[in-house]
């Protein structure tokens, strides 16, 4: 054994190439590597794109599952009086929850969706805006899916918090054990179906126009990486399609998910959308809060894809020069 380390320390002395791992290992490796890639990148990009966002996450919540009339000056009216009963920082009351679930979901969602891509491209690929049309649309509607399987009871406990106050749950643990005893686990998947349903056409537009949009843009200006801000930009459109898409799904969501604190009972998705129709009407219900994600929506989108794409360029710059091998 000691002149084999000898042998292998004088062969490096005298220059010698050695052996280097197998192909299939290192091709690994790399794949390996990529995937931690991701997962980081979408983990930091949904952190920041939520914690932007949250003091009007937390006001469109309150208005979509309640009966007030929504309008910009009411919302306003809700931001300022919890400001001023409550604390600066109990406009983001319910974000620890959020970043619970959106880290693991933002993480998964990337990931997925750079994995999809690859599988349904022909050959492989790397990009989705090599991907066709089609292609590019399921690879963001499959990614939205199986983060949202994944992460769903999270998210319900994050709309409870948000629209009730301090004394009722005290952290995130109290939530999973009180729905646990006192309505059963079943309730932790109440309004999953609309939340699929909801995920399926706003993941796919979400991933579709960005991917799209950097396409053409680099089509037009023979640039393959845009500047931040056209980032932003593309995201921000792909936040304001997706939304605008599937927002009456979300309104339903969380009506069936803070049924249990709220005092309604809505047990189906049409039974859930026939109520609020009948008792708010079609556009004041279903669309309740919307002109809120407008600016909400494209900000949070634009935000959490130019920090991933921003992430990623890193991660493999320093990758490149050695610091994850």
């Amino acid at each position: 054994m000691g002149n084999g380390v000898q042998e292998h320390q004088q062969a490096l002395t005298q220059g010698e190439v050695l052996p280097s791992p197998p192909a299939s290992q290192s091709e690994g490796y790399r794949q390996g590597l990529s995937v931690v890639n991701s997962l980081a990148s979408g983990a930091l990009a949904g952190a920041v794109a939520k914690t932007a966002v949250a003091p009007l996450d937390r006001t469109k919540i309150m208005f979509q599952v309640s009966s007030n009339r929504f309008s910009a000056k009411e919302a306003y009216k809700f931001i300022y009086r919890t400001y001023q009963t409550q604390g600066f920082f109990s406009l983001w009351r319910g974000n620890s929850a959020t970043m619970v679930r959106v880290v693991p979901y933002a993480a998964i969602q990337f990931c997925a969706h750079e994995q999809y891509k690859g599988i349904l491209g022909h050959p492989p690929v790397l990009s989705a805006a090599s991907l066709t049309p089609i292609p590019r649309l399921v690879a963001g509607s499959l990614a939205g899916m199986t983060a949202s399987m994944i992460t769903y009871p999270l998210d319900l406990v994050r709309a409870r918090m948000a629209v009730t106050p301090k004394e009722m749950y005290g952290n995130i643990s109290d939530v999973f054990v009180r729905i646990w005893r006192e309505e059963g686990p079943k309730t932790l998947y109440r309004g999953f179906t609309p939340t699929i349903l909801g995920v399926v056409p706003y993941a796919g537009l979400s991933f579709f126009t960005y991917e799209t949009l950097k396409k053409l843009h680099a089509e037009k200006s023979g640039r393959t990486k845009p500047h931040t801000y056209e980032r932003l930009a593309f995201g921000a459109c792909a936040g304001l399609i997706a939304q605008s898409a599937s927002y009456p799904l979300d309104v339903v969501r969380r009506r069936m998910q803070t049924a249990g604190v709220t005092g309604h009972s809505y047990s189906t998705i049409l039974g859930t959308m026939h109520q609020i129709v009948t008792e708010e009407g079609l556009v004041r219900g279903l669309y309740k809060g919307l002109s809120m994600n407008w600016v909400k929506g494209p900000l949070a989108v634009g935000i959490s894809f130019t920090t991933f794409d921003l992430t990623q360029i890193l991660l493999r710059k320093l990758q490149r020069r050695g610091y994850f091998r």
